[in-house]
């Protein structure tokens, strides 16, 4: 039994926690601190590892000690395959939207310019593999596990569907100050809709999978396009 049994206290928790880890992962733990001291590859590694530690592996630990039913927690909050049924369905639909997304902004010169994070990536095969592992894991799997998960089904009961989704899609778009505004933009609608996704499956699995597909797909075409003779 968790130390609260209330899923409302488990939830207010985790709220006043994420007040603290946005602003220690914006400030003490952004990856602007780490270039500072290491290459962009190390950098990146870092931050990914401290991403993934705030906003998913933290989180998790609080809900097991706070909540009294952990497992009914996550998964009433999208930690579930939910109705894999509609799940598939809409991964198949987003799959050529995502790569096409991918496609067009990687021809972008300031996304170029931006992406990928890690620069020493693309140095060869291997290490650029283990980055883009490195990025799904650490790095989209905790993103969507916050904006599509904790932080956005239990606003819909309380405060209804589309204010549940603008809000975490506001808070979402924010993160991605500094960002070129192409992605930034994008970002707005991905908000929208990939929060629909998970609204409509009950899972924020399905939304992780082609947010990642469109951020890796965009990062391996750029790999592509820069070996000799490409006409990517």
């Amino acid at each position: 039994m968790g130390i609260l049994s209330k899923g409302t206290d488990v939830q207010t928790v985790l709220y006043v926690y994420f007040s603290a880890a946005f602003t220690l992962m914006i400030s003490v733990f952004h990856y602007k601190k780490f270039l500072r001291k290491h290459d962009d590859f190390r950098s990146f590694l870092q931050y990914f590892v401290c991403f993934f530690l705030m906003f998913l592996a933290f989180p998790v630990l609080i809900i097991v000690l706070v909540s009294g039913e952990p497992i009914r927690f996550l998964s009433s909050n999208g930690l579930t395959f939910g109705r894999s049924q509609k799940g598939l369905l809409w991964t198949v639909i987003s799959i050529p939207a995502a790569l096409v997304a991918a496609f067009i902004g990687s021809r972008d010169p300031v996304m170029k310019a931006h992406y990928p994070l890690s620069k020493q990536a693309f140095s060869n095969a291997k290490k650029f593999v283990f980055f883009e592992i490195c990025y799904i894991v650490l790095y989209y799997l905790p993103w969507e596990f916050v904006y599509r998960g904790i932080l956005f089904f239990p606003l819909i009961p309380a405060i209804g569907l589309v204010p549940a989704l603008a809000l975490q899609t506001l808070i979402s778009t924010l993160y991605h100050v500094g960002h070129p505004n192409m992605e930034i933009f994008a970002s707005l609608g991905a908000g929208f809709l990939l929060g629909f996704i998970a609204y409509a499956t009950g899972s924020f699995l399905y939304t992780a999978f082609i947010h990642a597909l469109a951020g890796v797909s965009h990062d391996v075409f750029l790999y592509v396009r820069r070996r000799p003779g490409s006409k990517v």
